[in-house]
């Protein structure tokens, strides 16, 4: 009996996301949703819903999970077959993309914000520089604004930096989104509190980051501040993302950081997490380069290599 919707249409092939198929055959590989989340480094309901969304675009049920049963159906055998030799054909693509690889040389320049933290990312370093290996790097860790300015002004360089609107001269790849939540340090009062509520956050003191300025690259936390009315005075600032913590652990303030960052921090009782539960601000960070300024050779194989690296790893995959 035929597992497909009889209802379903003929499916395009450009309509077809090879991330879908890959997903589907580590699930298939893992025999299970949640072993091949952690292999691809993504949350068990986002591999759940890429499953759905291949399923609907085939118009049909892949596999049946189950009481502990784990059984393809006969799309499903049919689909892994082809999601194997896809990947097989994928495999090839890459190869033969950079065959002439090695022949490759020069300084690759990149301007990169503090705290860049990504697994994926260190990955996709390591197969870059065995690719490229006559490519050498130098790299400079600076504020969003100066990696923006020094860009718009044709320095030869990439970076990685906050772009939170479009600049004429500067092309831009969205490569991280940070989400920012509010947090104390265990010296802090409210750290020991039972229940704290939005109420008690209001006239509690802060520490900013320098471009935490209306119209600054993370001008998004200080319009939260302001819409919810606090009322607290700034009592510590810095361009720095280390020196803002230790001022937080000290409990000096509270300040909104990046939640991937302060996770472990957080498990190991520095730092607590406090309303609200969700994301105070998203923030996206971005890849960016002049649009006319010539690019060397070695930029252009970043280029093309991130390029191709931002199309095989998901979003939410991406952060630490």
């Amino acid at each position: 009996m035929s597992t497909r919707s009889p209802s379903s249409l003929p499916l395009a092939p450009e309509r077809m996301d090879w991330n879908l198929l890959r997903t589907f055959m580590f699930v298939v590989q893992e025999r299970g949703v949640g072993r091949a989340a952690q292999a691809l480094h993504l949350s068990q309901p986002a591999v759940s819903q890429a499953l759905k969304r291949l399923e609907d675009a085939v118009g049909g049920v892949l596999l049946h999970r189950r009481n502990g049963e784990f059984r393809l159906t006969a799309l499903g055998d049919e689909i892994y077959a082809i999601a194997r030799e896809m990947y097989g054909t994928m495999a090839r693509i890459e190869h033969a993309a950079t065959q002439d690889s090695a022949e490759i040389a020069g300084t690759l320049r990149l301007l990169v914000m503090s705290k860049v933290q990504s697994p994926a990312y260190d990955d996709f370093l390591a197969d870059f520089h065995r690719r490229y290996p006559k490519i050498e790097f130098h790299v400079d860790v600076l504020q969003s604004a100066a990696i923006l300015d020094a860009l718009s002004k044709r320095v030869p360089a990439l970076g990685i930096c906050i772009c939170r609107k479009p600049v004429d001269l500067l092309e831009r790849q969205l490569f991280l989104r940070h989400r920012y939540v509010t947090v104390c340090g265990r010296h802090h009062p409210l750290f020991s509190k039972p229940r704290v509520s939005i109420e008690d956050l209001l006239d509690q003191n802060f520490i900013c980051f320098a471009s935490d300025q209306i119209g600054d690259t993370l001008s998004p936390l200080t319009i939260f501040r302001d819409q919810q009315g606090f009322t607290g005075r700034i009592v510590g600032t810095s361009p720095n993302i280390e020196e803002i913590r230790r001022m937080v652990v000290a409990g000096i303030g509270l300040s909104f950081l990046p939640e991937h960052l302060i996770r472990q921090e957080v498990i190991n009782g520095e730092l607590r997490r406090l309303p609200p539960n969700e994301a105070v601000a998203e923030i996206d960070v971005f890849l960016t380069w002049h649009k006319q300024r010539k690019l060397t050779s070695a930029e252009s194989a970043y280029l093309a290599a991130f390029d191709r690296f931002l199309r095989r790893t998901p979003l939410e995959s991406r952060a630490n």
